[in-house]
């Protein structure tokens, strides 16, 4: 009985921590902080359409992401504060709690050595964008990976370690946002850009001069929100509400309404 009742102590004991630690993480958690200022941070770079487009005359954002940052301050009851973020700082910027969640960005392992992940919602593949007037000189892959041939990518993108791991013979350029990579090509700076098949439709219908080639795109990339590493209180909640708008159609809205 004495070994039963000694047992029992332990057992209410350990549980007993657990709840102290629960509740340590909870209170600094991100998720508190953000319930208790009444704002939520959201850096995004303005320049992925249909994802997340500043109008520069307006300095207004739109897109997928946007609407999606929207829902999201709306559900938990707070104001949407949209942090200007560039790709090659959008890590640090989780890091160094500049914002408290990014917009989307390509899941890769270098990313998540230092920030944490959403689950994904959506997914998209790399394709290779030239000059209509240029289609002909290029007829697969292997055709852009030569030493004469000029590739644009935008800094810090995933497209930037992609092109050298595809594409190690050509020249790389990679241009600083806000410069972006299409501009390259509009310029004649480049022949080729590497881009995701969402932003490539857009791209071609904005700018009838330029064209995707016809090659199978690079492997698929799944998209989330990026989070601070260490504070799985927030990632979970992300990942809870992500969950709970799947099953509501939220996702297949936006993509009707930003991916018709």
């Amino acid at each position: 009985m004495k070994m039963i009742k000694n047992l029992s102590r332990i057992v209410i004991g350990s549980l007993l921590s657990l709840l102290t630690i629960s509740s340590s993480y909870a209170e600094t958690s991100r998720l508190q902080s953000i319930l208790e200022s009444g704002v939520l941070r959201v850096g995004t770079t303005g320049d992925w359409d249909p994802m997340t487009l500043r109008n520069p005359a307006t300095n207004e954002y739109q897109g997928f992401d946007i609407d999606l940052a929207k829902a999201l301050a709306k559900d938990m009851g707070v104001e949407l504060e949209l942090v200007p973020a560039d790709w090659k700082t959008l890590v640090n910027g989780v890091v160094a709690n500049k914002y408290d969640m990014s917009t989307s960005a390509s899941i890769n392992m270098g990313r998540a050595k230092v920030a944490g992940y959403s689950q994904s919602y959506f997914a998209v593949g790399t394709v290779p964008l030239v000059r209509k007037s240029d289609l002909s000189k290029f007829k697969s892959w292997e055709d852009i990976n030569k030493a004469d041939v000029k590739v644009a990518v935008t800094l810090g993108t995933v497209f930037e370690q992609e092109a050298k791991d595809y594409l190690p013979k050509a020249k790389l350029k990679a241009v600083e946002a806000p410069a972006r990579d299409f501009q390259e090509l509009l310029s004649r700076r480049a022949s080729v850009a590497l881009t995701s098949n969402l932003e490539a439709s857009k791209l071609i219908k904005k700018y009838p001069q330029l064209a995707v080639l016809s090659v199978p795109p690079r492997k698929a990339k799944p998209l989330a929100i990026l989070l601070p590493q260490d504070d799985q209180v927030w990632i979970n909640y992300i990942n809870h509400w992500i969950t709970f708008r799947k099953a509501q159609g939220f996702f297949g809205e936006l993509e009707q309404r930003w991916m018709p």
